[in-house]
C-alpha cells in the first residue's frame, strides 16, 4: 500500500493511505536513505510504501519504501554537527513567517533559509506576521525588510493572524500547494493556521515576555488537509538554521541578486571578498545590493554555524541558548 507521511513523532508515522484512512506506522530494522545523513530518515510529506500488519487486535503499518523525493527543506541537525535534520519533504511552496519584535527574526535567518531554499528549488515567501501589534518604529523596519527582499525579487505578505488581515492573497498562494509554514517560535505559525482554518485548532501560547521568545507548541511536523484544497505542514519553531552540503564556491548562486551579477565578475570562480573588478562588491558599494544580505553571505562563506545569531542588520552575538529544533 501507498501513502503520504502526515505525521512524524521519531519512532511511529501516522501514513494517509490512498484511500483516505490513516495508518499508524513504524520502520523495520535500520532505515536509511542513500546519501543522506539524517536523524529522521522519514519526513512528513513523504510518499512511503507499507504493509498491514495486525497485533493485539490493532492494525498497524510498518513503512519498507520510501518514494524519490521531488525536494526537502533540511538544516542541521541540533545535537549533531555532521548529521542533518529533513523538516519535510515534497513541499510546493515555503512561507517563512517572520515577525519584527516579538520575537525579532533577524535577517540572518531570513537569509539563511531563503538560501535553503533556493538551493532545493523550492518558492519561498516571506509572510510578515502581526501587523496589527506594530509602533511606528516597528512598521518602518518591517516596511524596509518588505523593500529588500522584493527588490530581490520575493513575494513578501502582510498579515495578522490575530484581525485576520492579509489572509486571502495567502490562502490563494496556498490553494491546490502543499504549503510548508515555518519561523522561530512564537512567530504565530499555529495562530495564522488556525485563523486560515478555525475547525483545527492547533495548540498555542504566548510569548514570553522575559526573554520575548516563543515558546514551543508545535514539538512534531505535521500536515493537515484545509477544506479550499490546499495541503499544510507545520512546524516546530526554530532557532537557528544551519545550512548544509553546500560548496563555497556555489554559496553565491543561492543569493539570486548575486547570481545575476556573476557573470560581470572578473573571475568566474568569483567569492566576492578580495578579488579585484568583482561586480557584486561594486554593487554593494552603489547600494544596489542589502549589506545584510552581504553579512550574511560572508557568514555562510565561513562556515558560521546555528549556534550563532545575529542582530537585524546582521551584527554578530554569541547566542548563549543552545539552539532548539
Amino acid at each position: 500500500m501507498t501513502g503520504i507521511v502526515y505525521k512524524s513523532t521519531g519512532s511511529w508515522y501516522t501514513v494517509k493511505s490512498e484511500e483516505g484512512n490513516f495508518v499508524e506506522c513504524r520502520i523495520k530494522g535500520k532505515f536509511r536513505m542513500k546519501g543522506i545523513k539524517s536523524t529522521n530518515p522519514i519526513a512528513v510529506g513523504d510518499r512511503v510504501e507499507y504493509e498491514l500488519e495486525e497485533a493485539n487486535n490493532q492494525i498497524t503499518g510498518v513503512i519498507n519504501t520510501i518514494e524519490d523525493r521531488k525536494n526537502y527543506i533540511v538544516r542541521k541537525s541540533v545535537n549533531l554537527s555532521k548529521q542533518t535534520h529533513i523538516i519535510a519533504s515534497n513541499i510546493d511552496i515555503v512561507f517563512l513567517l517572520v515577525t519584527i519584535n516579538n520575537p525579532p527574526t533577524t535577517t540572518s535567518f531570513i537569509d539563511r533559509f531563503l538560501v535553503t531554499a533556493e538551493a532545493y528549488g523550492i518558492e519561498a515567501v516571506l509572510v510578515f506576521n502581526k501587523i496589527d501589534t506594530f509602533d511606528e518604529e516597528a512598521l518602518d523596519e518591517q516596511l524596509f525588510l518588505q523593500y529588500t527582499y522584493e527588490n530581490i525579487g520575493y513575494q513578501c505578505l502582510r498579515v495578522s493572524a490575530q484581525e485576520h488581515k492579509g489572509l486571502d492573497k495567502l490562502t490563494a498562494l496556498m490553494k491546490d500547494k502543499v504549503s510548508m509554514f515555518s519561523g522561530h517560535s512564537g512567530v504565530g505559525k499555529s495562530t495564522l493556521v488556525n485563523a486560515i482554518e478555525p475547525t483545527l485548532n492547533l495548540k498555542t501560547k504566548q510569548i514570553s515576555d522575559s526573554h520575548s521568545q516563543g515558546q514551543h507548541t508545535t514539538t512534531f511536523a505535521e500536515m493537515f488537509d484545509l477544506s479550499f484544497g490546499a495541503k499544510i505542514i507545520d512546524t516546530p519553531g526554530i532557532r537557528g538554521f544551519g545550512v548544509v552540503d553546500m560548496e563555497k564556491e556555489e554559496i553565491g548562486d543561492y543569493f539570486p541578486e548575486f547570481f545575476k551579477l556573476k557573470e560581470k565578475c572578473k573571475f568566474n570562480n568569483c567569492l566576492h571578498k578580495e578579488e579585484p573588478k568583482c561586480a557584486v562588491k561594486e554593487a554593494l558599494e552603489n547600494e544596489e545590493i542589502a549589506w545584510s544580505r552581504y553579512n550574511s553571505y560572508l557568514k555562510l562563506l565561513e562556515g558560521d554555524d546555528e549556534h550563532y545569531r545575529t542582530d537585524i542588520y546582521g551584527e554578530d552575538r554569541k547566542d548563549s541558548d543552545k539552539s532548539r529544533g
